[in-house]
């Protein structure tokens, strides 16, 4: 092949490695919403050939071996269930997914960090009920303050969050790209307009 045809394909947007598959349980739904379920098109197409899971929508492109032809996979069903996590793991992507990405003192969306609402030198815990998102100016002002030394208050009192409202969560923060085939999968069961 030649090096410099190679070398298009790979830098170019429209490369196959462009093609991700939203990869569905076995009950439609996405295994996760935020971040997206998605797989590259080489394990989708690996998956579906060794019959793990249903294709239900395609590219147009389509991807060729000395034995077989196949178009490349955007939404794939998986034949066995997966058994969603009831546990919700403490990490800091959970805890902003929690607080939607905002600060829980203001509100803003920039420069968020996390603060303990009973600062650990006070005898604080790093857990879910004491830790929320906060953006840096916020931090800063409240510092090893209590909230009622630093006469500031939550929006949202700080808690820990089922799988479920995490993953609902989730779905209020699209991916920046979508495919038109995946519309019908991600908001299925989303209630409609009357």
């Amino acid at each position: 092949m030649d090096a410099d045809f190679r070398n298009e394909f790979v830098r170019e947007q429209s490369g196959l490695k462009q093609r991700p598959a939203l990869v569905l349980n076995a009950d439609y739904r996405p295994l996760s919403y935020y971040p997206l379920s998605l797989w590259p098109w080489q394990e989708s197409v690996k998956a579906a050939v060794s019959n793990r899971v249903n294709i239900l929508a395609e590219y147009d492109e389509v991807i060729r071996s000395p034995r077989m032809e196949i178009k490349i996979p955007s939404v794939i069903v998986l034949k066995d269930y997966v058994k969603p996590q009831k546990r919700v793991a403490f990490t800091r992507f959970n805890l902003f997914l929690r607080d939607e990405f905002s600060c829980q003192y203001c509100g803003a969306r920039k420069e968020l960090t996390f603060d303990h609402v009973i600062p650990r030198c006070r005898g604080g815990v790093t857990s879910w009920e004491n830790v929320v998102a906060a953006c840096s100016p916020c931090n800063l002002r409240k510092g090893s303050d209590s909230l009622k030394q630093s006469s500031m208050t939550l929006l949202r009192a700080a808690r820990k969050p089922s799988a479920m409202e995490l993953r609902n969560t989730g779905r209020k923060f699209p991916p920046n790209f979508t495919h038109e085939s995946w519309l019908d999968f991600l908001y299925w069961d989303a209630e409609l307009e009357a």
